[in-house]
């Protein structure tokens, strides 16, 4: 009799209304909205590319902007480019993230954040055999040690905050497609920026008791004035393999961030092809909507296949680009 009920209950969970059920009392953390009206929303990398376009979208919702950059004239050109825009007149803090102690006073000076969005970050395209260990170093000190400064500077105002005010607050995380999957040439980028999922993911562990929740953008090549920068020096078969791919505006990135944000996801996708690879690479990254969690599931097996399908493209084009290039050698 117990064989019985244990294979009836086993038939209901794998119906999709049993497993919908299943996942709606398993998926953690529980799903949050996390306003922005009248809130402090802090950005790094904002004064140009999708840091800006995210601060003048969230001065547009009503929120209270600090961007911080390096150049402090490149702040000031943002800043009036977001009063234009929204009317809203943001703070700025030029600091580099490198700097720790800088980082520090810079958010002491803009005090108790609600949404810290960490959207610095440096991409340099090339084969690892070929970069200069410094210029390693300097990509893994911005995009990954430059969020632990923030986020170390940020957390305790940001606890005593959501205490004060019993409002959600938001670490949110600028990540990369690169950092989901790894491309020729990005061999140092594609690392400093899969870092930031094991810190995400654990970092939520850690905040989700104080109503913070984390959220891990994956924006593919976007139209900034980086990657007009890192097209001029990519080797040509990333190229190649990127240029299959489309790209998307500094705008529509911000917008899906910040929508993503507001709703307290941990994977925020950007495009159809970014939420095929959160499909595939969800694993054992939280998930707060039980309707994702069922595409995860289900989806699993197809984007296995689908990725060997993308591996074996892309191993066909190195091989064919090598093996061309060695005839002209």
């Amino acid at each position: 009799m117990a064989a019985e009920l244990l294979l009836l209950l086993l038939l209901v969970l794998v119906t999709p209304i049993g497993l919908l059920a299943a996942l709606a009392f398993l998926a953690r953390p529980r799903a949050a909205r996390v306003p922005l009206r009248g809130r402090h929303v802090f950005i790094t990398g904002g004064s140009s590319g999708i840091g800006l376009a995210l601060a003048t979208a969230a001065a547009r919702e009503g929120a209270r902007v600090s961007i911080l950059a390096r150049d402090a004239a490149r702040l000031e050109a943002a800043r009036a480019a977001i009063r234009a825009a929204t009317g809203q007149d943001v703070a700025v803090h030029a600091a580099d993230v490198r700097d720790a102690a800088a980082v520090a006073r810079a958010l002491g000076e803009a005090g108790a954040v609600d949404v810290l969005v960490c959207n610095h970050g440096v991409f340099v395209a090339k084969e690892l055999e070929e970069q200069d260990m410094e210029e390693v170093r300097w990509m893994v000190d911005i995009n990954l040690i430059g969020t632990f400064h923030l986020v170390k500077a940020a957390l305790p105002a940001m606890k005593a905050r959501t205490r004060e005010t019993g409002l959600p607050a938001s670490i949110a995380i600028m990540s990369s497609q690169a950092g989901q999957v790894g491309v020729y040439g990005y061999t140092a980028y594609s690392a400093s920026k899969f870092a930031l999922t094991g810190l995400g993911e654990s970092l939520q562990h850690e905040v989700i008791s104080d109503n913070i929740h984390v959220s891990l953008i994956f924006p593919p090549d976007t139209d900034t004035p980086g990657l007009v920068e890192e097209q001029k020096s990519r080797p040509e078969v990333t190229n190649i393999i990127a240029g299959s791919s489309a790209g998307m505006k500094a705008d529509d990135v911000a917008k899906k961030a910040l929508n993503g944000i507001k709703s307290g996801r941990f994977i925020v996708p950007c495009n159809f092809e970014g939420a095929m690879l959160a499909i595939a690479t969800s694993g054992l990254t939280p998930q707060s909507s039980p309707l994702i969690a069922f595409l995860e599931v289900i989806g699993a097996g197809p984007m296995r296949f689908l990725g060997l399908c993308f591996q074996f493209n892309w191993f066909s084009i190195i091989e064919n680009w090598y093996a061309k290039n060695k005839k002209h050698a």
